[in-house]
């Protein structure tokens, strides 16, 4: 799969004129994640981001990134429907490396509004898991994940903002079929 993605990576360099402009900058923010589950009530846990991007191209960009993030998800569970059988809370600081394409779709002077999309590799650095069930163990979760990114963002001069949803493209746990999900806004300032 890595060879896929810097094949990608190089594919998408070379269409992109030699005129290109890069960038580089930082970024922080917020994100709301939660683990979907069959048949468990699952709740969102509030994260966070930070880290670095750089945007090659112009109206066509390539946007690779590296960021540390902090996601999960509440659970609760019941076997006849009133009286709970399981509940937990399970949270992850992760390195997450995406790589989007993405499309300026209105310039104006120095603002820009932008569409994006690609694939994201995260990598569980720490992980917290919080259960209380009667003799099950849930805590059989992977280390790395493959998911999408798709969202929009706009550039006001040197300032950057972006809103996204997440999904995950491999299960984070296969016992229960359990995949990550989030929505992450974050705002960055282009140094470069």
């Amino acid at each position: 799969m890595k060879k896929y993605l810097f094949s990608l990576a190089l594919l998408m360099a070379g269409i992109i004129s030699a005129k290109a402009q890069a960038t580089l900058g930082i970024k922080g923010g917020v994100n709301f994640s939660k683990i979907n589950t069959d048949d468990v009530k699952e709740s969102s846990v509030t994260g966070y981001q930070v880290g670095v991007f750089g945007r090659i191209g112009n109206a066509w960009y390539l946007q690779p990134e590296v960021y540390l993030g902090s996601r999960g998800g509440k659970f609760e569970g019941s076997s006849n429907g009133n009286t709970v059988t399981a509940n937990g809370k399970a949270t992850f600081t992760t390195l997450n490396v995406p790589l989007l394409i993405g499309r300026k779709l209105l310039s104006a002077g120095s603002i820009n509004v932008r569409a994006m999309a690609g694939p994201i590799y995260s990598y569980n650095l720490d992980k917290k898991i919080d259960f209380k069930a009667a003799a099950q163990d849930f805590g059989d979760y992977k280390n790395s994940t493959l998911g999408f990114q798709v969202g929009g963002g706009i550039d006001i001069g040197n300032i950057t903002a972006d809103l996204r949803y997440e999904g995950g493209l491999t299960k984070i746990n296969e016992r229960y079929g359990q995949r990550a999900n989030l929505w992450a806004l974050s705002i960055g300032f282009k140094i470069l």
